[in-house]
């Protein structure tokens, strides 16, 4: 399935769209944990907590499907393919480790987080609310750099596909003239 010219850059569109949207999230959370990691003021504190808690839960995921959506739709409807150039596959296996990691990892600390301050107590662990924004933001810069560079060149699977089409389907039935 090959997409048309319009519906490629409308799906291209939305996929940019939606990784800058993750990419933002993600140093909005970074943004808010460390105010509440650095600030001296419990108000504060609970009220960053509380604004990651409202990103993790109701933000970072529908933003990340479609990003991974959109990553698909392209991959599969245009000549990169998903499993034919290193780099959309390296994007494709890092998306979705880092949503795993935003539903086992990031949110369960945030939540951790909002818990211990709800409940009157300072904030737990530094670590709750800076790793995982940490590691995600490195994650999106990182799957940036080589959405624009392109690196690595093809996959196993693209080389063969490449040197098949290169290849005349009726070779050894080519007509002999004198």
């Amino acid at each position: 399935m090959k997409l048309n010219r319009p519906a490629r850059r409308a799906n291209l569109v939305v996929h940019v769209a939606a990784s800058a949207s993750w990419l933002g999230l993600t140093l909005g959370l970074l943004a808010l944990g460390v105010t509440a990691a650095t600030t001296g003021s419990a108000v504060t504190v609970e009220a960053s907590v509380r604004a990651m808690k409202l990103f993790a839960d109701w933000l970072l995921l529908p933003v990340a499907f479609l990003t991974l959506l959109s990553g698909l739709v392209l991959s599969l409807g245009t000549p990169w393919g998903l499993a034919r150039h290193r780099w959309v596959f390296t994007k494709f296996w890092l998306t979705l480790a880092t949503i795993t990691a935003t539903v086992f990892a990031l949110r369960p600390a945030v939540n951790h987080a909002v818990a211990a301050v709800a409940a009157g107590g300072p904030l737990p662990d530094t670590g709750d609310v800076l790793f995982g924004p940490i590691v995600s933001l490195s994650a999106y810069v990182f799957m940036t750099v080589i959405s624009v560079l392109k690196p690595w060149g093809l996959t196993r699977r693209g080389r063969n596909l490449r040197a098949a089409a290169r290849t005349p389907v009726d070779a050894g039935r080519t007509r002999q003239t004198a």
